[in-house]
């Protein structure tokens, strides 16, 4: 009974939502959410899913994969009820494939939103991958690319060795294009090299250089397009990878034609965070967007400030997705700690923007 009456609760607040939008003012959510591990229960050969079987470390049982689709189709309802409506676009990292995403988008907390699916399996050695779910009433999709992690012409000082560089397997790239309200966009979808060991700061460096060369293309090929390139970075705003290589910028009037501005910089120097990492909070999760996307001019989409017309990101969290004791207090509430299944959500809150006119 709970079930049908958060299920109507949805329908309901969807159904307002595009009555509004319908009445004259446009509003579009965009965010990101690393979902942590969200593997199903079945043994891929070509994966490395051992630890995600119910005979494998995790012991990740079917009844703990129902559990981690469930909280995460809970966040991203808790968002929709925020906003008033639900998200246009939404990448996502750390799943393991197409089918975790059908099992999460058709999940009754969020199934009115008929979130559609754009995803690639992908070289990552973990067996991870980037994903893209829009919404079909604000969203019209043409076409879409997963883009390669090479080395290939970089101008970024690499220290692997050429041997290293040809074994190395990372996430690619994903790129949607499309339109909204008849406009063109591009959205990125990131899960940049990790930092274990201290390392990957060349990487994370390649990974941006690699999405500003392909946007800046985009650019040329469809004049007046918006892009908005999103992801766990695995590096703050205000790292070599971010600030340089993706040209991200503070404040608005510092964007340039082929500049990007990041909404999250001004907030991480503010103390916010999306993720506690090594006992201290840092933003990875990211969205920033092109010069088009940022100063249109009146009348058309662009960056909306969120939060007492200052910040023009934001970092979502409730009560529920917080730890509320032991070591690890006020921190994300993840799926596992210390090895043991919690029933969390995930290490990472989910951060978003705001698209208007």
């Amino acid at each position: 009974m709970k079930r049908l009456i958060s299920t109507l609760a949805v329908l309901l607040l969807l159904s307002g939502a595009l009555f509004a939008q319908k009445g004259g003012s446009r509003n579009y959510i965009v965010g990101f959410y690393n979902l942590e591990n969200l593997f199903d229960i079945y043994n891929d050969p070509a994966k490395n899913d051992e630890e995600f079987l119910p005979d494998g470390k995790n012991r990740w049982t079917q009844e703990k994969y129902n559990k981690k689709v469930h909280n995460m189709a809970q966040v991203i309802a808790a968002m929709a009820k925020d906003n008033g409506r639900f998200h246009t676009i939404l990448g996502v990292s750390e799943i393991e494939n197409r089918l975790v995403l059908e099992d999460l988008v058709a999940d009754p907390q969020i199934a009115a939103a008929n979130y559609q699916i754009i995803h690639y399996d992908g070289p990552d050695r973990r067996g991870v991958d980037v994903a893209l779910l829009y919404n079909p009433t604000q969203f019209t999709y043409l076409d879409s690319e997963s883009i390669p992690f090479t080395f290939e012409g970089s101008k970024v000082d690499i220290t692997l060795s050429k041997e290293e560089q040809d074994y190395f397997r990372t996430r690619d790239i994903l790129m949607v294009h499309g339109l909204i309200a008849g406009e063109h966009f591009a959205f990125y979808v990131m899960h940049l090299p990790s930092r274990i060991g201290g390392k990957g700061f060349d990487l994370r460096s390649r990974g941006a250089e690699i999405c500003y060369n392909h946007a800046m293309e985009m650019m040329k090929k469809y004049p007046g397009i918006k892009i908005a390139a999103m992801g766990d970075m695995n590096d703050d705003p205000f790292d070599d990878s971010m600030a340089v290589w993706l040209h991200g910028r503070e404040n608005l009037d510092e964007v340039g034609e082929e500049d990007f501005f990041n909404p999250f910089l001004s907030m991480i120097k503010a103390g916010y965070g999306s993720l506690c990492y090594q006992n201290q909070w840092c933003i990875y999760d990211q969205i920033l967007v092109n010069s088009t996307l940022a100063k249109a001019p009146q009348g058309g989409l662009k960056i909306t400030p969120l939060v007492k017309n200052t910040y023009y990101g934001r970092i979502f969290k409730k009560p529920f997705m917080i730890q509320q004791k032991g070591q690890y207090k006020d921190q994300p509430f993840r799926t596992f700690s210390n090895g043991s299944f919690i029933g969390g959500y995930s290490d990472h809150f989910p951060t978003y923007i705001l698209i208007s006119k």
